[in-house]
């Protein structure tokens, strides 16, 4: 099974953040999101982190749920 990955964007005026993780690094990704929304030099707001971790837990839900489908192969 080959290994893939999520991305999360968000572009923000110039700024642009990409965020290219696996499902067993969420932990990291998360942890990423807030550091960089606590970051004063950067425009990531606390808002837009919610908005950005709700959207991985979005898309790890539906990993979860693709994964528990039987293979037709």
């Amino acid at each position: 099974m080959p290994h893939e990955v999520n991305v999360l964007a968000l572009v923000k005026g110039r700024e642009r953040y990409v965020f290219v993780y696996d499902d067993g690094s969420s932990d990291r990704l998360l942890d990423a999101i807030r550091d960089q929304a606590a970051h004063p030099g950067l425009s990531l707001t606390w808002f837009d982190a919610a908005v950005l971790t709700e959207r991985a837990r979005k898309t790890a839900t539906v990993s979860t749920s693709e994964s528990q489908v039987p293979s037709l192969e």
